[in-house]
Formats: structure tokens, sequence, C-alpha cells
């Protein structure tokens, strides 16, 4: 199974938050852990985000950024935002009615099920229910981050 983390489902992978013990059995499963480029950004924008709000002390801002940091590069099948998953998010974004980043996220999942040597499952996990319902009604199997 390949399984593709969107960034609320990513996160858990290094926070401890209600669903992290989903998100981690599930990429233990995995035969590969995809996601978008868009995902560094945006998980190293939560994990800041925490520690400014006082939400992961320091010592665990720093331990999970090092981890990420540490993983990104070879835990991940890491996705580059094409101008065709671009284009595909759009249509997606007005088809689904989702916000920008979430529908890059979909159409990236997507490539991966439509690309050459397309896995015979894939499984998108995220902890946005919108997206979660608009990933469903794409045809992809899903579970909650």
């Amino acid at each position: 199974m390949i399984l593709y983390l969107d960034t609320s489902s990513m996160v858990k992978m290094y926070v401890e938050e209600r669903g992290s013990e989903q998100v981690l059995a599930l990429a233990r499963e995995a035969r590969t852990v995809a996601t978008s480029w868009l995902s560094y950004t945006e998980a190293r924008s939560a994990f800041a985000r925490k520690y400014r709000d006082g939400l992961i002390s320091l010592a665990e801002y720093e331990e999970s950024v090092e981890n990420f940091e540490r993983e990104w590069g070879v835990g991940y099948l890491a996705l580059d935002v094409s101008t065709d998953i671009l284009l595909d998010a759009g249509n997606l974004a007005a088809r689904q009615g989702l916000r920008a980043l979430d529908a890059i996220h979909l159409a990236s999942a997507l490539r991966v099920v439509d690309g050459p040597g397309a896995p015979a499952s894939l499984t998108f996990s995220s902890a946005d229910e919108r997206l979660l319902a608009a990933a469903e009604a794409e045809g992809l199997s899903c579970a909650r981050g």
C-alpha cells in the first residue's frame, strides 16, 4: 500500500496529538509514504506555530524539526508541485469546494494513482473531514489522521 499524507496527518508523525497513533500505524504498514513538496513548508510552519502557541516546548519543537528534517529526504516520496498538478488542483477546488492547498494535496495523491506504474492500493490520510470527503468522492480509499 502507498500512503499519502497531507500535512495535517504528517505533523502527527512528529508531534503527539489525537490521531498520532493511527497515522504512525498506517505509515508502518505502508510500502511507500507519499506527500507533496508543499508539506515541507506546511509542516515546518505547523511545528513553529505549535511552539509559539505554547502547545509544545522548545525541546519538543527542536526534536520535531530534527526528526522531520532527517526523515524528509529519505522517508517520503515527495511529489513536485508541477503545472499539471496545479491545473488539476484548480479543477478539484471548483468541483469539490476545497481550499487551494487542500486541492493541491488531493491532486498530488490522484497523480500517484493515475501515474505510470500506478499502485494497486493508495490510502489518503488527512485530519480534515472536507478533504477526506472530497478524496472519497474522487475514488480514493481514506483514513482519518
